[in-house]
């Protein structure tokens, strides 16, 4: 059971990545994992979220498939 919650969380937040990528809004920005990888997060490194989402969605639902 735990690992289902665990798993559904990490699509949401990777769901999560690719809106706060996309979208701009102000509650959605502490989501971001480029402004806690990249010394100086910008309009050029907001393009991470979406791809680095994109990774989290597959892997979870890998291995919620598998």
């Amino acid at each position: 059971m735990l690992d289902l919650m665990v798993t559904v969380g990490g699509i949401v937040y990777g769901v999560l990545l690719v809106a706060a990528g996309c979208l701009r809004n102000r509650h959605l920005e502490w989501l971001r994992i480029d402004a806690l990888m990249v010394p100086r997060p910008g309009e050029r490194s907001r393009l991470l979220n979406p791809l680095l989402g994109l990774l989290l969605i597959a892997y979870e639902v890998h291995s919620l498939l598998g």
